[in-house]
């Protein structure tokens, strides 16, 4: 993303101009844009006319349109953001209060101005958006026999590229030669798909995950593909490629994936690898069930507002979606939290992408979470008797916030946690 213009006073208000460059800027302009905002984009606009002896024509005019946001659709797989809204600023060929839908697109300028002006975490988006830093990125291929998913970490989503399927024939004894013929047009298959989907320009790391032998049977056929290549695009590929363990060959299991040592070590410069390994710490400590890791909107307040997640550890993982929140009192509820955090307290704030799977295990928490300098061990009780909902504690969240169901248990069942009564009636996680 490029910053063409910006006209930001003091209190906040203003606009600036961008020049999405690439499909990941869309993204970026996916999280800023909110409903209420002003937005001015050129526009192809279907115009009627009636002529004079009463016959009418349609013709399509290009001209800039402004809207005032009402919703917006991504599409990952594409890269495309449609915003819809009503027209604010009238001009020849339409009225005040129109509907019309825009369609961002790459390489061509939009202004954005904020309703409620521009807050920290729309200004950090700007940044993060025209950073001119290629921060790293890989390439995953999740396989089993038949099927394999090619996906793009990018650094604020996981997108599914291309799914493969291709029948293979069981193993016969005596007659594995259908098997292996099958495997191997899978293999040709999946690598054709790969390719077509890698910037051989800049080579980025790949991982080849898969339970069973497969990923390894896999490198071993790309390689032997690769020796047969005069291509030195081609060639440089070879130390890119990391085969790995995965319990499946479908997306989810990307989660592990990324957990494991030797991946986190290739990818320790993105800012995914960093969100990942702070969820699996924050993960590790409630299971320590130390009074270290609390989940959920009004237990991380009151830890915010003792002083705990600040200078010396603390940090706030925060989802991205609250922040989408239609409720204006709601947004600028989270917008003081991290303000106060990374401002005030010193502590780390992540606001974690609900495209990667960082985001979705935070998000089954109820989309925040928080690890403190110091235990807070009673911190479910000062819940629960200021507020007379049932609190719970290291990591407890709360009906009706943030998106939280009352219930961190049920939705933890993937982390093998349970929920019992402890003897002072206090919700407890534990293994």
């Amino acid at each position: 993303m490029r910053l063409i213009n910006k006209h930001i006073d003091k209190d906040g208000s203003g606009s600036m101009t961008l020049y999405p460059e690439e499909p990941e800027d869309m993204w970026h302009a996916y999280n800023l844009i909110r409903p209420n905002d002003l937005l001015r984009a050129s526009a192809l606009r279907r115009i009627t006319t009636e002529s004079l002896t009463g016959s009418n024509s349609s013709h399509r005019v290009q001209t800039v349109l402004t809207l005032r946001v009402v919703s917006l659709d991504f599409d990952s797989q594409a890269g495309e953001l449609h915003v819809s809204g009503r027209i604010a600023a009238e001009n020849k060929f339409v009225r005040v209060g129109a509907f019309h839908t825009l369609d961002l697109e790459l390489q061509r300028n939009f202004t954005l101005e904020k309703e409620e002006g521009w807050d920290s975490i729309s200004l950090q988006v700007v940044k993060d958006s025209i950073d001119p830093v290629k921060k790293a990125e890989a390439v995953a291929v999740v396989m089993q026999e038949g099927f394999a998913n090619v996906c793009l970490i990018t650094e604020n989503q996981t997108i599914l590229r291309q799914r493969v399927e291709v029948g293979i024939p069981r193993k016969r004894q005596g007659r594995t030669g259908d098997y292996d013929k099958g495997l191997t047009k899978f293999f040709q298959t999946t690598l054709d798909t790969l390719l077509r989907h890698l910037d051989l320009t800049n080579p980025k790391p790949i991982l080849l995950a898969s339970p069973g032998f497969t990923a390894l049977s896999f490198h071993k056929f790309i390689l032997q593909h690769l020796s047969q290549t005069t291509n030195k695009s081609l060639l440089a590929l070879k130390p890119q490629f990391l085969p790995i363990h995965s319990s499946s060959g479908h997306i989810h299991s990307l989660n592990e994936v990324l957990q494991s040592p030797s991946v986190q070590k290739l990818l320790s410069n993105t800012r995914y690898a960093r969100e990942t390994c702070l969820m699996d710490e924050f993960m590790t400590l409630l299971r320590k069930d130390d009074g270290r890791a609390w989940y959920g909107p009004k237990e991380v307040e009151m830890a915010v507002e003792k002083g705990a997640v600040g200078r010396g550890g603390g940090v706030l993982l925060i989802s991205n979606l609250l922040f989408r929140n239609l409720d204006v009192g709601t947004r600028r509820r989270w917008v003081r939290l991290v303000d106060r955090v990374r401002d005030r307290e010193g502590g780390e704030v992540r606001v974690l992408s609900s495209e990667h799977e960082s985001g979705r295990r935070l998000e089954a928490l109820g989309g925040v979470a928080a690890i403190l300098t110091f235990p807070l061990e009673e911190l479910g009780v000062e819940s629960e008797s200021e507020s007379g909902d049932e609190a719970v504690g290291v990591g407890g969240g709360n009906e009706n916030e943030g998106g939280g169901d009352g219930n961190g248990g049920e939705r933890d069942a993937d982390e093998g946690l349970d929920v019992i009564n402890a003897e002072e009636g206090i919700k407890k996680l534990q293994i």
